[in-house]
């Protein structure tokens, strides 16, 4: 029987060790280096990925992560429940100095997202959620909490009350494409008053779970480790993370870990 309250304290701790691990190494001069695929890679990807696989490690469920996934189709395929990580999500935002990066944790049952952490290190803003739970924002200011109980109760329940009355898009900061633009341009056209935003990383995935926005279309390529955590933060605020081509739920540990396009709203 899975403890899944367990798990997702082990996971808020994991990321919170991992936020602490890339914050060093964002507060002095570091280097990039590039993966590849040309995209950036930093020593904090490697020493968050490093903690977080040491703490998840004691769970005894294996980890597919961005720094660590190069495992056959034939053996991940056969994993009942496994964590999905993304160590450092952003980094692209990590080296711009921005602040809008993320540790990304989520647990996988049988394709489907049940469990999700995201941690902003800058801001240190925890988002948090698994099924049977709901789906939480928490402010951290003492990084050592003592049980999920306790960070419950502090926290506050998604989605929160949006003052706004706009219909607000999400959309992302590094990956605009052609297609992104046509769908917010039609979303102006049935709308009287729109506003658009922009962010790094699975960030945008949490302002659509906590009410600040509406709707986030992803019509450009994203990685599972990208949405997992935050596919299980928004189902666990009622909202939902479709897939544009087959218009059904987003589903993890394909054959190719490449997803298709998505909206979430």
């Amino acid at each position: 029987m899975v403890d899944i309250k367990q798990l997702l304290f082990i996971a808020i701790q994991s990321s919170l060790k991992a936020g602490e691990e890339i914050i060093k190494v964002y507060e002095s001069d570091f280097a990039v280096e590039h993966k590849d695929d040309k995209s950036p890679l930093t020593l904090a990807d490697r020493n968050a990925h490093n903690v977080i696989c040491e703490l998840l490690n004691e769970t005894n469920y294996h980890v597919l992560s961005e720094e660590g996934k190069l495992i056959d189709y034939s053996e991940r395929s056969q994993w009942d429940y496994f964590w999905m990580v993304d160590p450092l999500d952003g980094t692209k935002e990590f080296v711009k100095r921005n602040g809008e990066f993320t540790v990304n944790i989520a647990l996988i049952h049988k394709q489907r997202s049940i469990l999700g952490v995201i941690y902003v290190p800058v801001t240190k803003m925890l988002y948090f959620a698994a099924e049977g739970i709901g789906s939480f924002k928490f402010q951290i200011s003492d990084p050592s909490i003592e049980n999920l109980v306790y960070l419950i109760t502090k926290s506050e329940r998604l989605p929160i009350d949006k003052q706004n009355k706009k219909f607000t898009i999400v959309a992302s900061r590094s990956h605009l494409s052609e297609e992104t633009e046509m769908f917010i341009d039609g979303i102006k056209t049935t709308h009287k008053e729109v506003e658009f935003i922009s962010s790094g990383s699975s960030i945008k995935l949490c302002l659509v779970a906590e009410g600040s926005a509406d709707v986030y279309p992803r019509f450009a390529p994203t990685m599972e480790w990208d949405t997992a955590a935050g596919q299980a933060i928004c189902e666990g605020a009622g909202k939902k993370v479709v897939d544009y081509s087959t218009n059904s739920t987003l589903l993890y540990n394909k054959q190719n870990l490449l997803n298709n396009w998505f909206i979430v709203n």
